[in-house]
């Protein structure tokens, strides 16, 4: 679907240079883009490149229009934070025309007590519990589940197969990708003589609006309290959210996170891909947690965080190993040499005086 670029910057703003009918059909990269794209600069290293571009348009940074300009005969759009331009534009290049036309499959089973509204489209194979809610303009694809009293809020895409237990809620604006399972069973058990006795798990998850979730990922519902993902969140594929934990607005987690049970996250936090939470902890608001770290106790201060050991060369790694398995006992042989070396300082004072 053709869009002007005097529409985008209508939509999104910015500082258009050059014939505002121009129209583009897609975003693609700076080297491959043809005569009906529009592409982005967002690194100014990139520049000559940008330069001799066949895109139709670009989207750029004011500190790289000058030097691109004089050599690049297309329009510009130049912006503050070209990346982000770039998203919202992908985002609305993608999204025009391809909304699935509302109504309820013939192959759906929704219950005589669920609401769907008449601008959602409930795809083949779908089961919507009694009570549960969907939201207008909102997508549910193939094979999903919406448990009862579930609610799903307006212009919310869940693709194919995504499970949404009873009684959770999602705003509006979300994406949940395949396999994801919200609302299964926290791992919660109590041992009585060794052995385990589950603990039902009678919470919710509660998830905000303009949320993203991963493919395969899971967010267990509480115990008894909700689990709860604030506004804004973005969790890659393969994230384990445990039972109670609360995830601020704005933070976002990479591949293979997971976060133990009643974990407490602040906002605009950024989580590497397979960094580990420990329950029943507190991280403050703007921290960033590098990959593979193991976070085990709370985080008072905004700041970045790292706690693994540099990949090395076996051997290396091994050396390095076996000296911190003796820090203990260096450290005890240092400071009886310190204390040694203080004694024969002493009397060599007392002599000479």
């Amino acid at each position: 679907m053709a869009t002007r670029l005097t529409d985008l910057v209508a939509r999104f703003g910015g500082r258009l240079e050059g014939d505002p009918h121009i129209e583009v059909t897609r975003i693609a990269p700076l080297d491959r883009a043809e005569a009906t794209d529009i592409s982005f600069l967002s690194n100014s290293r990139l520049r000559a490149r940008a330069a001799h571009s066949r895109a139709a348009a670009l989207i750029l940074a004011p500190q790289d229009e000058p030097e691109v300009a004089a050599a690049y005969d297309g329009a510009r759009i130049v912006t503050p934070n070209p990346y982000a331009y770039f998203a919202r534009t992908a985002q609305y290049l993608c999204g025009s025309g391809h909304a699935p036309a509302p109504g309820v499959h013939p192959s759906a089973v929704v219950h005589a007590r669920a609401r769907v509204h008449a601008t959602a489209h409930v795809g083949p194979h779908v089961t919507v519990e009694a009570g549960a809610v969907i939201g207008p303009g909102a997508v549910i694809d193939a094979g999903c589940y919406v448990g009862r009293d579930a609610s799903v809020g307006e212009d919310t895409h869940f693709f194919a197969n995504v499970t949404f237990h009873a009684r959770c809620t999602i705003g509006a604006r979300g994406i949940v990708h395949s396999g994801a399972v919200i609302g299964g069973d926290g791992f919660g058990f109590a041992l009585d003589d060794g052995v385990y006795i589950k603990i039902p798990q009678t919470g919710r998850v509660v998830i905000g609006a303009d949320v993203d979730i991963g493919a395969n990922t899971a967010i267990d519902r509480g115990a008894l309290d909700d689990t709860v993902i604030e506004d804004g969140v973005k969790l890659d594929n393969l994230i384990q959210i445990g039972h109670n934990c609360r995830i601020g607005a704005h933070t976002a987690m990479a591949g293979c996170v997971g976060v133990a049970g009643s974990a407490n996250i602040g906002r605009h936090c950024t989580f590497g891909g397979a960094a580990m939470v420990n329950g029943h902890i507190d991280i403050a608001d703007d921290v960033h947690v590098t990959a593979g770290t193991l976070v085990s106790n709370s985080i008072a201060e905004p700041g970045r965080y790292t706690g693994f050991y540099p990949i090395a060369p076996n051997a290396e790694w091994e050396r390095s190993a076996a000296l911190v398995r003796n820090l203990s006992t260096l450290r005890g042989k240092i400071k009886a040499l310190e204390r040694a070396v203080k004694a024969l300082g002493g009397g060599d004072a007392a002599r000479t005086g």
